[in-house]
């Protein structure tokens, strides 16, 4: 079990009824491109994704959507490094995912994810499971601690952080997901249908939460979401279908 027990630091609580900003300012270069992805599966016998061309620009929300089976989850795994395409091209900026020597510790600083059923660790704090990523990190023990109390406190969990997550709510738990996949400071958010176990009410937190933190971080969300009042908070909607963007369903929100 992740200790922390020797440090309490003093919380600084940032405000999180703030708007998030109006605006982000003109479009960016891509941060993440993908150019002419296909995976298959059986020897070829099934494209998950056919030749797809993809982007998200730095602060971009970007929600996916499109029917059950038309490739969404599989572009997540691509984009957050989960995965390797059959073939084509992924960057992050100007740099190839496939030129990455390390690309586990390349995904653990630069990505962040967030899913549908929370995999939270059920014998760990709130406070231990948003530490998880830094195990093996560089930063300094107390920095990670610190990091990860402000992280609690700005999702207004700062008072459950010596909780399990069978004590929270599922809004409670996915934003302690949400906190983990900050705590390394990532550029990038991949999230999986993250509303999709909550009700309303709480699905409603967790995007202010989201909003709230790319206003103040700039980061970039990618999303997969079969909602429309998720995707109707996002910049940009693309739409996947048998694993192709579907350009006449591209809009701007």
């Amino acid at each position: 079990m992740i200790s922390n027990a020797k440090i309490e630091p003093t919380i600084k609580i940032v405000r999180t009824d703030a708007a998030p900003t109006a605006a982000f300012g003109a479009r960016a270069a891509p941060l993440i491109r993908a150019e002419g992805i296909k995976l298959q599966f059986d020897r070829g016998a099934i494209n998950a994704l056919d030749g797809l061309d993809f982007h998200a620009d730095k602060t971009e929300f970007v929600a996916v959507v499109g029917p059950s089976g038309c490739g969404k989850s599989s572009l997540l795994n691509l984009v957050g490094m989960l995965e390797a395409p059959t073939s084509g091209q992924l960057f992050m900026a100007a740099l190839a995912y496939a030129d990455v020597a390390d690309q586990a510790a390349f995904r653990r600083r630069h990505f962040g994810f967030v899913f549908q059923s929370f995999h939270l660790i059920p014998t760990l704090t709130a406070l231990e499971n948003v530490l998880l990523p830094t195990i093996g990190a560089r930063d300094s023990r107390r920095d990670s601690l610190e990091r990860a109390w402000q992280l609690l406190a700005n999702m207004g969990l700062d008072k459950r952080a010596r909780h399990f997550p069978s004590q929270m709510s599922g809004g409670e738990r996915q934003r302690v997901a949400i906190a983990r996949a900050l705590i390394n400071e990532p550029d990038v958010i991949v999230a999986d249908e993250p509303t999709g176990s909550l009700d309303s009410a709480a699905a409603r937190q967790v995007l202010d939460c989201l909003e709230r933190i790319r206003a103040r971080t700039h980061v970039t969300i990618v999303m997969v979401t079969h909602d429309a009042e998720v995707s109707a908070r996002s910049d940009r909607i693309v739409h996947l279908r048998d694993g192709r963007l579907d350009p006449s369903w591209e809009s701007r929100t």
